[in-house]
């Protein structure tokens, strides 16, 4: 298959083609940014396309990131990949963020459980937690720093995100340190690309995935469909 891949979700503008038969991206570009997103986008694709060398009729299925991270930057992104997808009249899928930060810790077969983190802001962060094997240990959800401290308990993990340096400075001082701390600003787009080739359309639409409500009011071109899931 060819795979399209966005990431607009955090602190990067990032495309990528994968080519799993030759089990390699076969063009790709990032661009470090935390705004700008809107402008930067559809030419950044289109030089990705370019440097392909296929059309967009080529396409296989496109995949996005749905978060959580920015709102602006996820309604970007998404747009893209849905107007894109419409146009050459191909499926999309959504991955999200977190999984897409743990998926190349989760790649090495390691024992250690892995936590992926995004900071949320006012002492709060995005994270879930899971076994070396990729069982979940702790779901998805937006919590205070406290509380993805405590996933501790599942012993000295392996911390993927940009929050992850967050996690290590306040790591409590009497359990083992983690074994490994990868800060992050966004996730590798190859790893957005493989996660899209392996999961099924059906099983993930290409919504935001929203882990509280927006701070400001959304706009009338918000993305319909929207998942808002506000932790309890």
């Amino acid at each position: 298959m060819l795979i399209l891949a966005i990431d607009t979700a955090l602190d990067a503008c990032a495309a990528g083609v994968l080519d799993t038969d030759a089990g390699r991206l076969i063009a790709q570009e990032t661009l470090p940014m935390k705004r700008g997103h809107a402008e930067a986008l559809m030419p950044l694709i289109a030089r990705v396309i370019e440097s392909a060398g296929i059309a967009f009729s080529a396409l296989d299925r496109i995949a996005a990131t749905t978060g959580p991270g920015s709102f602006t930057g996820l309604r970007v992104g998404l747009s893209a990949a849905r107007g894109i997808a419409l146009a050459a009249d191909k499926p999309v899928v959504g991955v999200t963020t977190l999984a897409a930060f743990a998926a190349p810790v989760l790649g090495e077969n390691r024992e250690p459980p892995v936590i992926s983190a995004i900071d949320a802001r006012h002492d709060q962060v995005y994270f879930q937690a899971t076994s070396g094997n990729g069982a979940t240990l702790v779901p998805p959800r937006v919590a205070p720093v406290e509380e993805a401290l405590a996933a501790s308990r599942f012993g000295a993990p392996h911390l993927v995100g940009n929050a992850a340096k967050l996690l290590a400075d306040r790591w409590p001082a009497h359990l083992a340190p983690p074994v490994a701390v990868d800060p992050q600003a966004a996730p590798d787009i190859a790893w957005v690309a493989w996660l899209g080739a392996d999961i099924s359309p059906n099983a993930a639409p290409p919504r935001p995935y929203y882990l509280r409500a927006p701070d400001a009011k959304p706009t009338a071109d918000s993305l319909p469909g929207t998942q808002k899931l506000v932790a309890s």
